[in-house]
């Protein structure tokens, strides 16, 4: 079985990278094999709970409250209100909840306190609760593991070469601070990135530097492909090729095998044949539902329909990690 590495070299990955395409696809299915069960797919859903009006720049995201979009900014959800998709989201099939606001930061204030009541109550329906929520400090991120949280996405986006072409106001260390406050917490870590935006193919390959040769490698690792939205600075971004997709998904596989890779954004644009062969170079997720944050995702009579033409069956929750206890009940509201 593949050993478990994070002493990867930057020439090692672009080599794996820039491999003929079916080897890479053949290798990164061999990987998969020896460590998952190809048969399964983990479905995801993933909500906006805060919509709109963030501070920041990132100039793929139409929730900067800087940038003319169609969206509109929303204030925090209710608890209720986000116990009702969850249910709805596992009635459907999904064993993953993510909760995303559209947060800088978290603050310590009412909001964060809803947000701890809404981890607390995902996590009794038996859901891997994952939040993305913007930069966290150390006490935040244990209180979110002792409400209940499973995992926390915050992304890389993109190499730390490319990362100031995209984000100016916040660096690239603040995310891996951020990553390594959830992991000394016991949450598991979520972090991938997004092509597409202009950067290069060694850009691709810094960014899985960087996850493959964190002290333990993220348990999961999201590939996104640019959705171009109107009013955004990549609004004119072209479309990257599902090709690309297929070795960026295949090399995160090969030099983190154990990590579930996520085929995220952009999958609505790929037809059964294309996410066959993302399924087949390793990619063990998807997100469900017919919006991931923003923007378009296929529906949910598409992706059954995936799953009965390639004969998946959806993943357990808690497969390869207990359920997190609560150790402490929040006071209602």
């Amino acid at each position: 079985m593949t050993s478990l590495r994070t002493d990867w070299t930057r020439a090692e990955i672009a080599e794996i990278y820039n491999s003929p395409v079916l080897d890479l696809i053949y290798r990164a299915a061999t990987v998969h094999r020896q460590h998952h069960d190809p048969q399964e797919v983990q479905v995801c859903t993933l909500l906006s709970v805060k919509t709109g009006g963030c501070p920041e720049d990132c100039a793929y995201c139409p929730q900067a409250a800087r940038y003319h979009t169609a969206v509109k900014v929303h204030k925090l959800m209710e608890v209720e209100e986000v116990l009702t998709a969850a249910q709805h989201a596992k009635d459907t099939g999904s064993t993953r909840f993510c909760m995303g606001a559209a947060w800088r930061e978290v603050r310590d204030n009412r909001d964060f306190d809803k947000v701890l009541d809404m981890v607390q109550g995902v996590n009794e329906m038996g859901l891997e609760v994952c939040c993305t929520l913007g930069m966290l400090t150390e006490s935040q991120a244990q209180k979110l593991r002792d409400a209940g949280l499973y995992a926390y996405n915050h992304n890389l986006d993109t190499s730390e070469e490319f990362y100031g072409d995209i984000i100016s106001t916040r660096t690239y260390d603040d995310r891996l601070d951020t990553l390594g406050h959830a992991r000394k917490a016991g949450i598991s870590v979520c972090s991938g990135g997004i092509i597409g935006m202009g950067e290069s193919h060694q850009d691709r390959v810094g960014m899985l530097h960087t996850l493959a040769t964190l002290p333990q490698h993220p348990e999961s690792v999201p590939v996104n492909a640019l959705v171009p939205v109107e009013g955004t600075p990549l609004e004119d971004q072209p479309r990257v090729s599902v090709w690309e997709m297929i070795r960026m998904i295949a090399t995160a596989r090969i030099i983190m095998p154990k990590a579930m890779v996520r085929l995220s954004a952009g999958r609505v644009r790929m037809n059964t044949e294309e996410q066959a062969l993302c399924f087949l170079a390793g990619a063990n997720s998807i997100f469900a539902g017919d919006k991931l944050l923003t923007t378009p995702n296929p529906d949910e009579d598409a992706d059954q329909q995936l799953f009965q033409t390639l004969n998946i069956r959806p993943r357990k929750a808690f497969k390869d990690k207990n359920q997190p206890a609560v150790v402490f009940e929040q006071i209602p509201l």
